[in-house]
């Protein structure tokens, strides 16, 4: 096995942070609409510009993006709804969001900074620091 140097090691680490961002936007659109049409039956563009905080020609070029990549299903004036690899994708950032927050309050994070910086963090962890997180999470419960 060999060792990576420290440039490589953190030439590793900005190239996974780069693709982080680049799918962040993307996740959080899809697990808001997931959100959506569970508690709401359908996920509408004003709602998702309003949960999101963006105007709705902002959500509107995203919804585009997302149908482009297969994520989505929209026509005009129509609800929002995902497709199979859309719907996976949601439960996919769902999961690791629920598992950063459920960490962040087992050591003592307020709920509302647990909400706030699992939203940031869900996107950038690794499968590794996600499966340590739930297991602390599940030792630190079970005390």
């Amino acid at each position: 096995m060999t060792e990576f140097s420290k440039a490589e090691r953190r030439a590793v680490a900005f190239r996974r942070m780069r693709d982080a961002q680049r799918t962040e936007m993307a996740e959080d659109y899809v697990e808001l609409i997931g959100d959506l049409i569970a508690d709401m039956g359908e996920a509408r563009l004003t709602e998702l510009a309003e949960h999101l905080g963006v105007t709705q020609a902002t959500a509107s070029k995203v919804i585009q993006r997302l149908q482009r990549e297969g994520l989505v299903e929209s026509r005009p004036y129509r609800s929002i709804f995902l497709t199979e690899s859309g719907t996976a994708v949601a439960i996919a950032s769902r999961d690791r969001h629920r598992i950063v927050h459920d960490f962040l309050r087992a050591i003592g994070v307020s709920e509302t900074n647990a909400d706030a910086d699992a939203e940031g963090m869900e996107h950038h962890v690794s499968q590794e620091t996600l499966d340590v997180f739930a297991r602390l999470t599940k030792t630190l419960a079970t005390g």
